[in-house]
């Protein structure tokens, strides 16, 4: 069994621009801005982002490094609407794929278990069905023949997720209280880099938390990053909660001005206070 650890640097240095490209987390919460934030310190664009969208999305896109943009929806949480994703989505920068959360899972589902794709019901009966009009839909073989979206796999080139701890071959902990589906993001990757607070030894991950708490799988995961604080802005719960005041100023500052006050010194790439 290999060590995986590497720096976030190191993570960027594997992607290539048109990669599609996976970032978990859920709205404003658990973010691997850490990564994110590699990512916009490189030259890497023209992506394809797949993701729960947060301040990942608005960062990328305002950037400028979303070519398509495959999202449930794209929040702050307590900015029901992430600025930056709007201005660039009203100036048309983007291809936008929106579907529903459940029809996003099943999606991440198909993917992980290597599927063309899974029937859902979600999104029957919604606009869903127009505004995307490349999905299908398949009727049951079965005597109830119902009929069902077909929601194709959401294949990923790379998946960057934050958790709270893992050990350097790859095993990562969820602390919290919502996984936000971050292995099926890692699942659903031909490679997949997890970032933590803390790197700790294997036998630690059980000694005082539940085996439901080991979230990723060592198989599917291509690299660990210790990262403390590498959700901030975002919570990272146990560990901190959302920085509502640096996400207000993230929200209200145009972003060149953002970007040039903390990409460089990575907002926190250390223990929030």
């Amino acid at each position: 069994m290999s060590d995986k650890t590497m720096t976030a640097d190191e993570v960027v240095s594997r992607l290539r621009s048109g990669m599609t490209l996976g970032i978990g987390g859920w709205g404003s919460r658990r973010k691997p801005m850490a990564l994110v934030r590699a990512l916009l310190r490189s030259d890497v664009t023209d992506l394809t982002i797949v993701s729960y969208g947060g301040p990942d999305v608005g960062m990328l896109a305002a950037a400028g490094r979303i070519r398509k943009l495959v999202a449930a929806f794209v929040t702050l949480d307590s900015i029901p609407l992430e600025p930056h994703y709007r201005a660039a989505r009203e100036a048309g920068a983007f291809e936008l794929t929106e579907v529903d959360e459940a029809m996003f899972m099943w999606g991440l589902r198909a993917a992980a278990n290597r599927l063309p794709f899974l029937p859902v019901r979600a999104g029957i009966g919604s606009d869903v069905m127009r505004v995307n009009p490349g999905l299908r839909t398949v009727t049951s073989p079965y005597d109830d023949q119902e009929t069902f979206v077909a929601m194709p796999a959401l294949g990923m080139d790379a998946a960057l997720v934050h958790l709270n701890r893992a050990d350097r071959l790859g095993n990562g902990q969820c602390l919290g209280p919502d996984p936000y589906f971050d292995d099926l993001f890692c699942e659903a990757a031909d490679t997949a880099y997890v970032s933590c607070e803390r790197i700790v030894e294997t036998a630690e991950l059980t000694k005082d938390a539940p085996p439901q708490s080991l979230l990723v799988k060592r198989h599917t995961v291509t690299g660990v990053v210790e990262a403390p604080g590498g959700a901030h802005f975002t919570s990272c719960a146990p560990d901190y909660g959302r920085d509502e005041a640096v996400q207000r100023e993230y929200a209200t500052t145009p972003w060149p001005e953002f970007a040039a006050r903390y990409l460089g010194g990575g907002l926190h790439d250390r223990d929030p206070e």
